[in-house]
């Protein structure tokens, strides 16, 4: 028989997972404790976290949600929210924080160290640089980058040494913080591919094509609420135009009809005077 303790673990993540509607799976590898205090306390009356053995997890995912089985690797912990899996993603990757790196860790991007200025001054520091792989020299009076370079390619572990000038340069390449491995809703299982997406850009787009369908609609004379005072306004120019050409004369065309007269007898008066 399990112990009871294991028992009431599991019976605690499926109260969780069962009272939320958006449930997931996220990595907590490598969180400092007072970081993860101060996540918890950001997230709380907006998330629950909840960090478990992860043979406790899988137990307690059933039914539908067991598909988050599939994402459960390494150090991981629940995630449960009644917001939609977007904003929480969203939320959850707004509270991230850079670090220094220590040695060891593995680069989640490429480490790219840019040409340009040092804060050193000239001495020992240049064969550090170097020792490190980055391409350092003196020039006028300062220790300058001389060119760019890739020193830890995403995936690879950080060296100690590199890590120890990393630190020097002021360089944070570790990302602290809860990583969404999937989101579970209704029965779909979202991961950070889709998840991941760029608000901003998507209104944007979707503001550049509701001006787009807006033009194409006052074109082709399609009335709606938001296309009626445009065809109005079109209507109106396009027979005073009609009026003007043809020569009619109403209260909207007669000043027309006058600066029309009168720009023809400006330029007849100057051929008769010349």
């Amino acid at each position: 028989m399990p112990a009871q303790w294991k028992i009431g673990e599991v019976e605690e993540l499926k109260q969780i997972m069962e009272s939320h509607p958006v449930v997931g799976i996220v990595g907590i590898r490598g969180i400092p404790a007072p970081q993860m205090q101060e996540m918890r306390a950001l997230l709380r009356n907006k998330a629950v976290l909840r960090v478990s053995k992860n043979s406790l997890i899988e137990r307690a995912l059933e039914n539908g949600k067991s598909g988050l089985k599939d994402y459960i690797e390494g150090e991981v912990g629940i995630i449960a929210a009644d917001m939609n899996p977007f904003k929480l993603y969203r939320m959850l990757d707004g509270l991230k924080t850079k670090a220094p790196a220590k040695g060891g860790e593995i680069a989640t991007e490429d480490i790219v160290i840019k040409k340009g200025d040092t804060p050193f001054k000239p001495g020992p520091i240049v064969g550090d640089l170097q020792k490190a792989g980055i391409p350092a020299a003196i020039e006028g009076g300062k220790v300058v980058i001389k060119k760019d370079v890739v020193l830890v390619k995403k995936g690879e572990k950080i060296p100690p040494d590199v890590a120890k000038m990393l630190t020097r340069l002021e360089i944070k390449p570790i990302e602290i913080g809860l990583h969404v491995y999937a989101l579970f809703e209704d029965g779909i299982i979202f991961t950070p591919d889709v998840l991941a997406v760029d608000v901003n850009r998507i209104l944007e787009d979707m503001q550049n094509a509701a001006g787009r369908a807006l033009t194409l609609a006052v074109e082709i004379g399609y009335p709606t609420k938001g296309t009626i005072e445009a065809l109005i306004t079109k209507a109106y120019r396009n027979a005073r135009t009609l009026a003007v050409e043809s020569n009619i004369y109403t209260k909207d065309t007669i000043e027309e009809f006058i600066r029309k007269a009168y720009l023809h007898a400006k330029i007849l008066d100057e051929k008769i005077g010349g």
